[in-house]
């Protein structure tokens, strides 16, 4: 299935963009891309050591080059990294090539499940971190994102809500 503009999936880390994003993809048929897999792929590392080697502004110069390559491919669902939005050149591609979805799941949430050791900015400041990173990014992910889909009742839930909205909104049977 076509979907005729990227969708652009958008979020802290821990919030579900990849495993959604894959999984609706799969039962939908629309193609899918995840940032930080490409990343990896052409660095040959892992996002982790890949910051740990490059560092932070490299890592997100990489984002940027990753991100204007997918728009160059037939529209799909996108998983972008946690930081992407930060970068003001990285939202005037995602807005001029697609819709922009907030995945907002509940801090609380993230923080019963997310794996800090596998997340670079995360690894060493631990809940207290996480909650810093979010209170600067939230409002920039908001006022980014053309839709807001919540994760807060479950995985399958949210999969049900982003396969309806692909359905309800892109026209994907």
């Amino acid at each position: 299935m076509m979907l005729n503009r990227h969708l652009f999936l958008i979020g802290m880390p821990g919030c579900g963009k990849s495993s959604l994003g894959r999984r609706v993809a799969r039962e939908t048929g629309v193609p899918f891309a995840d940032l930080d897999e490409m990343i990896s792929k052409a660095s040959g590392m892992t996002v982790s050591d890949f910051f740990a080697a490059y560092g932070e502004e490299t890592f997100r110069r990489a984002e940027t080059r990753a991100l204007a390559e997918v728009t160059r491919a037939r529209p799909m669902i996108v998983s972008t990294g946690g930081g992407i939005v930060m970068r003001e050149v990285n939202r005037k591609i995602m807005r001029g090539w697609g819709t922009i979805l907030l995945i907002d799941r509940p801090l609380e949430d993230i923080l019963g499940d997310i794996r800090m050791e596998g997340r670079p900015l995360f690894r060493d400041g631990g809940p207290e971190k996480v909650r810093e990173v979010y209170a600067q990014r939230d409002p920039v992910y908001r006022a980014a994102a053309d839709i807001v889909l919540r994760n807060d009742q479950g995985y399958a839930a949210a999969v049900r809500a982003l396969i309806r909205l692909l359905r309800d909104r892109f026209d994907v049977p």
